[in-house]
């Protein structure tokens, strides 16, 4: 599994969420953001809508009916009720569960750097975890140290 370390600097939650699942909505991928902030996941879904318009990144809240429909379902609990093999941590706080997908995104900032630091190292010691690492850099994301 890959592991993404995304450090927002200045950049924000409702910026980065949309324009990784562009990427990731391109290649026909599912996707599932995770937050246990429930006011997060409203303006991230919000954000889906708004801040790329032409990408359509239609998205819902797990607990409804559809679940399995939602390309991007947003959800406070890390289930892939939509079959999602790709997960992103928009509250920026690592869960385990993290492992079974292909791929996760961690999104963290000043406040969650900690745990961030500690789920990077953690994560390196585990041989079937390949780990990457971006950063904000002249307005794009460059992958770092």
């Amino acid at each position: 599994m890959r592991a993404d370390f995304y450090q927002l600097g200045g950049e924000t939650v409702e910026k980065t969420v949309p324009l990784l699942a562009s990427k990731i909505r391109e290649t026909g991928g599912r996707l599932l953001v995770v937050s246990t902030d429930p006011a997060q996941l409203k303006s991230v879904g919000e954000a889906l809508w708004s801040e790329r318009p032409a990408d359509f990144l239609a998205n819902g809240l797990a607990g409804g009916a559809h679940d399995a429909r939602q390309p991007i379902l947003l959800s406070h609990a890390c289930e892939a009720s939509n079959g999602a093999r790709l997960v992103m941590f928009a509250d920026g706080v690592w869960r385990d569960e993290g492992i079974a997908f292909d791929r996760a995104f961690l999104l963290f900032g000043e406040a969650t750097l900690a745990g961030a630091r500690a789920a990077w190292r953690s994560l390196g010691e585990r041989e079937d975890v390949e780990r990457r690492f971006w950063k904000r850099e002249g307005g794009r994301w460059v992958e770092g140290p």
